[in-house]
């Protein structure tokens, strides 16, 4: 075995770590944007008046719940770079688009299939035991979420195209304007006329424009429509890209807006098992995050000795502060998390270009190389969460909540120093698994299909078969690579030649770029 972290360069002179963070910086910046959109949203939320911690659990339950409704398709959306790059390969990459558009249509349906699912959230947070204001709360951001699910989907299926075809600086650059028009518009929607805090950049410049406006403060309810306008401007900025001129012009992408069941149908082959997969995972952490830490709550406060009129409202404001601690420490964890996320696919990447060149022995050395930049950064993060453990916390915990209920602030801090130690522990083993879960596969299997047993917090029953369909789907796809022969698609369009050494290299990235569904709660 080679020592890890080896660093002989590539033929092509450049040094392996400045190789890897040029790939790396595209998907480190698109992964990371989606997770700071999010723990933007609940910071912003934490801000609210008058003080409560509800804001963020709220925020935080209703994105999961969301979230939990799109990972289906997301997961499947992820083999559509495979798509595409395969025709791009083959030297038709004209014939990837109608994958691209397969993307909008598939997302168009399954947001209408969400509605029911959005009438029926009440119930299921009541069924939680969640306080009614929560209920309230999070149903309504939730809600909005799924009124708005077309342009998040589509906004990441499409992101895929881009990806097969290796140009991931464009969706960089659309999920960074989304990030801006989220925070601006947070600013606004969520304080209103009573603007932002004052410690908050421009925060006069904000409040003016509200009242302008004259937009009422919308709370919890305006931090979703932010994220789903800020969707909005990225699948606007993807299209427009999509459409221009020059891409119709290179890869016909105006001529296969045709719905086409053949390529949906390639799509959800291939890919439901990692859709399925990434429900069941996401389900873990939903009842996790949504019920076990408010049920834990309950349980300790109920050990109070106490009068039963006060032991009812303890009850019920544990389950609060223990719902809101876990959620800012999951912020904390997936900021951490994406960016090493993102970090894996520039692995996937220059090992599948290392196999390419026949070059076994680097693609050991590049394999150990981001497996150990990985986990040095996420434990420096772990590092710094057990250091700044209540300095973070605390940035969740406005300054009037402290004057106001002095003990709920305290409580919250105690718990959440607590929670993100744990989060600490689990992020290292976890950049470890997720890292070297990304080299390619031999012999017909992939790291893929056995990745998401570590990680997951409860297993459910079936998850074996799971695995074993998605490792049959990674077999057939690595199979023909083998073969040097291309993945069936439509009928009608069979490829009548092998491809050559160079299509084999592109590939290869491609089908370790669209192994992981991008983003998360």
């Amino acid at each position: 075995m080679s020592a890890p972290g080896g660093t002989s360069a590539l033929p092509d002179g450049r040094h392996p770590l400045v190789e890897m963070f040029i790939i790396a910086a595209p998907s480190v910046v698109t992964m990371a944007s989606y997770t700071i959109m999010q723990f933007v949203d609940g910071m912003m939320v934490s801000q609210i008046q008058p003080p409560d911690p509800v804001y963020v659990a709220a925020q935080g339950n209703g994105g999961m719940a969301a979230w939990l409704a799109l990972s289906v398709l997301m997961g499947v959306l992820g083999v559509v770079s495979t798509f595409v790059s395969q025709h791009f390969g083959a030297g038709r990459p004209e014939r990837g688009s109608a994958y691209g558009w397969s993307v909008l249509w598939m997302s168009l349906v399954w947001a209408v299939m969400l509605i029911p699912y959005g009438l029926l959230l009440p119930t299921i947070f009541r069924w939680m035991n969640h306080p009614p204001e929560l209920v309230a709360l999070e149903t309504e951001y939730a809600q909005i979420n799924i009124i708005g699910a077309f342009f998040i989907l589509a906004s990441r299926g499409i992101a895929h195209f881009f990806f097969g075809l290796h140009r991931p600086a464009i969706v960089m650059v659309a999920a960074l304007a989304a990030n801006v028009i989220n925070v601006v518009l947070n600013a606004v929607l969520i304080y209103g006329t009573a603007g932002p805090p004052e410690a908050t950049p421009f925060a006069g410049v904000f409040q003016s424009v509200a009242e302008t406006l004259n937009v009422a403060p919308m709370g919890v309810a305006g931090a979703a429509w932010g994220t789903i306008v800020g969707a909005l401007i990225e699948l606007g900025i993807l299209m427009a890209v999509f459409l221009s001129p020059s891409m119709n012009r290179l890869y016909r992408t105006r001529a296969a807006w045709r719905p086409s069941v053949a390529h949906m149908r390639d799509v959800l082959k291939l890919g439901w098992p990692a859709g399925v997969m990434f429900l069941n995972e996401m389900l873990c952490w939903a009842f996790l995050m949504a019920y076990m830490l408010a049920a834990g709550g309950a349980a300790k406060a109920r050990l109070l000795d106490l009068p039963p009129d006060q032991l009812d409202a303890a009850v019920e404001s544990a389950k609060t502060t223990a719902n809101t601690a876990g959620w800012i420490a999951l912020r904390y964890m997936h900021l951490s998390f994406m960016p090493a996320a993102g970090m894996s696919i520039a692995v996937a990447t220059i090992v599948g270009k290392c196999i390419g060149m026949k070059r076994h022995d680097l693609a050991e050395k590049r394999a150990w190389l981001g497996a150990w930049i990985t986990v040095g950064y996420m434990g420096a993060c772990a590092l710094a969460f057990v250091v700044f453990r209540e300095d973070l916390i605390d940035v969740f915990v406005p300054e009037s909540l402290k004057e106001t209920d002095p003990e709920a602030a305290a409580a919250l801090l105690r718990v959440g120093s607590l929670m993100i130690i744990a989060a600490a522990v689990f992020q290292v083993f976890d950049a470890l698994v997720f890292t070297m879960s990304r080299r390619p596969a031999r012999r017909g299997r992939h790291p893929v299909a056995r990745r998401g047993h570590g990680r997951r917090v409860v297993d459910v029953r079936g998850g074996a078969r799971l695995r074993a369909a998605a490792a049959g789907a990674a077999a057939r796809l690595d199979g023909a690579l083998d073969r040097r022969q291309p993945l069936p698609h439509r009928a009608g369009h069979p490829h009548d030649r092998p491809l050559h050494a160079g299509q084999m290299e592109v590939l290869r990235r491609a089908r370790d770029l669209g192994r992981r569904p991008s983003g998360g709660p």
